[in-house]
Order: structure tokens, then sequence, then C-alpha cells
């Protein structure tokens, strides 16, 4: 299934051009337009996924396989010092583009930028309380 009116759909199946470094049936692998560094691309499913929650399990599992080879291929390629794989769900975790994708983003010391959060400091209750709002 794709959506006529989403540009990663357009993308992925190449109705509209990009800097493709893989692609196979499933997926295409295009470099970032506002990278956060220097060779930041994007996975993205030929089908269309609003986001992690629609994708099918077996489709999650080639993605996370997809993205470990690329991340080998391109720290081997790019000599980065590091590697972020990046996936966001839903506005306020940050999604931007409401078609599934995975972020590829080489890290390299000095390039300024922060990936992370502020950590909170749950009580022992508190984490119990989730724990069990979570698995029961």
């Amino acid at each position: 299934m794709k959506d006529a009116n989403c540009i990663f759909c357009k993308i992925a199946n190449g109705d509209i051009p990009a800097k493709t470094l893989y692609e196979d049936d499933e997926f295409r692998v295009i470099l970032d337009l506002g990278p956060a560094a220097r060779g930041h691309a994007l996975i993205l499913p030929k089908e269309h996924y609003a986001n992690l929650y629609e994708l099918p399990d077996e489709k999650a599992a080639a993605v996370m396989k997809l993205a470990k080879k690329m991340a080998v291929q391109m720290t081997e390629k790019l000599n980065c010092d590091g590697f972020n794989l990046v996936q966001n769900n839903g506005e306020t975790a940050g999604q931007t583009v409401f078609h599934f994708h995975m972020h590829l983003i080489p890290r390299y010391k000095d390039d300024n930028q922060k990936i992370g959060w502020n950590p909170g400091e749950p009580t022992q209750e508190e984490l119990e309380e989730i724990r069990k709002q979570i698995v029961e």
C-alpha cells in the first residue's frame, strides 16, 4: 500500500529523485536533505506505514538488519567515530513526516550534535508502579 500524498512514498518508490545509497524490493536508503552530520541517511520502506506501530513485525526486523548493514558500511567508508540509529513516532517524539523511517546518523568527534535527554530520578516505588502498568 502506498499513500499518493506521502512525500516519502514518492521518494522511496523513485517518483521524486534522491541520493540513493541502497535499494531493494522493500526499502530505499537515501541521504537526508537536512543532515545532522555528514552522511546522515534515512531508511524508507516502499510501502506506507505511518509509524512503528503500523509496521509489521517482519518488516521491523528487516529494517534493523538493514540498519546494521548500512551502519557498518557507512562507518567504514566515512571513518566516523560513532553512530546513532534514531526512529521517532508521533509529533511529540519529533516525527515530522508520517511515513515510518529510521535515521542513520554517523557521528564525529566535535560534530556539536546532541541526541539525548535529561535523565529523571524516579524512586524504586515509581519504577515498580510503571513496571506493573506495562506488564500487567
